[in-house]
């Protein structure tokens, strides 16, 4: 495995103490970014609530316009984990983590939010995405509740909701997120510590990469135009940048406490991390390999993170913790200056960029 070189250890170094000379929230100079010229729409999962929040964020702030009841037991707790939109953008997905006995993925249409169809499928199914290439639908069953024991990615057609296969993986298998042509998928397993890469074409496991020192990976990025991935390793404070060409890591960061989800903007310049166990959202110079930026969170737990398509700005989920609704925060990538928040349901965790207008 590669280590960080000297220069980026100097680098992680300074970015660390000019966080801590700051009190803890780090931020980039200059004049308050001027409101946005577009509205954007998110889907938030409240897991705790069983609900799903369209968020708007636009020239007038930010702001819940709908929130949705899914799953299938109004007297259950099913927990809607991960959502992902459909390429085309006209439909939505939402997994159903704990169901009975198994959990579910529901699709709903976009805009009007009507329920379409539903699929059963493993034991808590979690994150989700849908190839451009195929138009499936991968989603891993994480098996949270079950033995600690191998577990799979189920194939969905999306179009009828129909699984039309299983391929096993390993244990706890989280992430899921395709190659820009649809033809790789990616995720890792939490409890196997690997990063793993499926033939999208072919059902079948293609390459296996594991990380040392006991890492329990809990995300994975979508390739950049360089060719890399990025993964969290949660319990290590670390995030790794692995080549895809030659199946290595090149690069090792050290993060603050708990890295959990990831997203790169588009142009490939600047990582967003949300740090589960530090309450903070950092923001990364990818072409130094430095932290440029580290923000305390309002509230406890940060979980999931989405980079709007221009990579002006990332929408970033809080948990909390106890009766504490969830929350959503917006932030100026540039300046990494948060510009808005809200609440939603309890425990809010998945989270998929829907659209933009003007």
């Amino acid at each position: 495995m590669a280590e960080p070189s000297i220069a980026g250890r100097a680098a992680a170094r300074l970015a660390a103490a000019l966080f801590l000379l700051s009190g803890g929230v780090a931020g980039a100079a200059g004049a308050a970014p001027e409101p946005p010229a577009h509205s954007y729409y998110v889907y938030v999962c409240a897991e705790s609530d069983d609900e799903v929040s369209v968020v708007r964020f636009g020239p007038g702030g930010v702001e819940v316009v709908k929130t949705l009841t899914v799953g299938s037991y109004p007297t259950e707790t099913e927990g809607p984990h991960g959502i992902t939109v459909g390429p085309g953008g006209r439909y939505w997905y939402v997994s159903i983590a704990h169901g009975y006995p198994f959990g579910s993925v529901h699709k709903y249409e976009t805009g009007t939010d009507r329920w379409v169809a539903d699929v059963t499928l493993g034991l808590f199914p979690a994150t989700l995405a849908v190839s451009p290439a195929t138009g499936l639908l991968y989603v891993v069953n994480f098996n949270l509740h079950g033995a600690m024991e191998p577990s799979t990615i189920s194939a969905v057609e999306a179009e009828t909701m129909i699984e039309v296969g299983r391929i096993p993986t390993g244990v706890m298998p989280h992430g899921s997120r395709f190659s820009r042509d649809g033809t790789r998928h990616y995720s890792v397993n939490m409890m196997d510590g690997e990063l793993v890469e499926v033939d999208a074409l072919g059902f079948a496991v293609r390459r296996r990469l594991g990380f040392a020192d006991g890492v329990q990976p809990t995300w994975v990025t979508p390739p950049t135009a360089a060719g890399k991935v990025y993964v969290t390793g949660n319990n290590v404070a670390r995030i790794y940048e692995v080549d895809l060409e030659t199946w290595t890591v090149e690069r090792t960061f050290e993060t603050g406490a708990g890295p959990y989800n990831l997203e790169v903007t588009p142009d490939g310049t600047t990582l967003v991390a949300t740090y589960k166990g530090g309450h903070a959202v950092g923001f990364w110079d990818l072409a130094a390999g430095a932290e440029r930026a580290r923000v305390r969170t309002t509230r406890t737990i940060p979980h999931g993170v989405v980079v709007t398509p221009d990579g002006e700005y990332a929408f970033v989920t809080l948990e909390g913790v106890g009766g504490e609704p969830g929350t959503v925060e917006v932030y100026h990538v540039p300046t990494a200056e948060r510009v808005g928040a809200v609440d939603v349901g309890k425990q809010a965790g998945g989270i998929a960029f829907w659209t933009m207008d003007d």
